[in-house]
């Protein structure tokens, strides 16, 4: 027998009444942008994976004067526990995009995001460029790729200002057209980006909204570009979708990622108390000082071996 009064389940029907609208409001306002950004999207954050991007073998493999091996590089990935490989995107043969793809899965991989540069700056050509690419990433997106990681074309200059307008218009209009067709952009940037204090590397986020453009965040490049990691983290933080992870030590890069110049553990502290996306990309690469004792394949799984330790699982 029910012992509840009629009063009382009224009272009840209410409580749960005001409590759903309480969620309906709260959600709404999560939307406008009323929430602090570390909580919006963190329940559909993917979860911890690590990669490797293929700069770094290519890089070995021209040192042993031997002919790049893609095969070679994924089954080595695929044995010392990686997740990804993220490749150069191949924009003149769309299908070999889903090529990569099946590869991948085949040595229990997974596709997660490719690599492109190209010309935005270009008020001519800018447009085109868009479209072109939003066509090869229709077919990477079917593939089951989640992420393009995008370097704008860097120049021997310093870009104009009319050339960094045009080339924030066309970010916005390449990454609009990958969220329609579910992939995300993250923008990735190299020295020429840094010049004069970062000019290029800020105008482009601070031009651009947070939900379309988004933040390959190469940690070792902004450093070595002078923004210090902490501070680009807490001024575009909630723009990454991906990472790129290497390290140096008294500024020369390092052969794995370890402890070096970049504090990665506050880092990575800060990823896990905000909340970031964890897609972190290893990528180890080459100067004339680094040290190499060893190859690249145990600097790999040694690397991950740290990444893993320091970012968690």
């Amino acid at each position: 027998m029910n012992t509840k009064t009629k009063q009382q389940r009224w009272n009840m029907a209410m409580e749960r009444r005001e409590f759903a609208r309480q969620c309906g409001a709260l959600a709404l306002f999560g939307l406008a942008g009323g929430l602090p950004w570390p909580l919006r999207g963190a329940e559909t954050a993917p979860k911890t994976v690590f990669g490797s991007n293929v700069f770094g073998w290519t890089q070995y493999y021209k040192r042993d004067n031997k002919p790049f091996n893609l095969d070679e590089v994924i089954a080595a990935l695929a044995d010392c526990g990686y997740d990804y490989l993220e490749n150069f995107m191949d924009v003149k043969a769309p299908e070999n995009n889903a090529v990569l793809a099946e590869k991948l899965r085949a040595k229990g991989m997974r596709p997660v995001s490719l690599y492109v540069g190209a010309n935005f700056h270009d008020a001519a050509k800018a447009g085109q460029t868009v479209s072109d690419l939003l066509k090869v990433c229709e077919v990477c997106r079917k593939a089951g790729f989640e992420v393009v990681s995008c370097n704008p074309q860097p120049l021997n200059r310093e870009k104009t200002d009319e050339e960094l307008k045009t080339q924030a218009a066309a970010l916005v209009d390449f990454g609009r057209g990958l969220k329609q067709i579910g992939l995300q952009l993250g923008i990735h940037h190299h020295l020429p980006e840094m010049k004069s204090n970062g000019r290029e590397f800020h105008y482009v986020f601070r031009n651009t909204p947070p939900d379309l453009v988004g933040f390959c965040y190469d940690v070792h490049w902004v450093f070595k570009g002078g923004i210090k990691p902490e501070d680009a983290l807490k001024e575009y933080g909630r723009r990454v979708v991906t990472w790129h992870l290497r390290q140096s030590r008294e500024g020369v890069w390092w052969e794995e990622l370890d402890a070096g110049d970049v504090d990665y553990e506050w880092v990575a502290r800060y990823a896990r108390e905000n909340r970031l996306p964890r897609r972190f990309t290893v990528e180890l690469a080459l100067e004339a000082k680094t040290k190499i004792t060893r190859g690249a394949v145990e600097n790999h799984r040694r690397s991950l071996a740290y990444a893993k330790k320091i970012f968690g699982v």
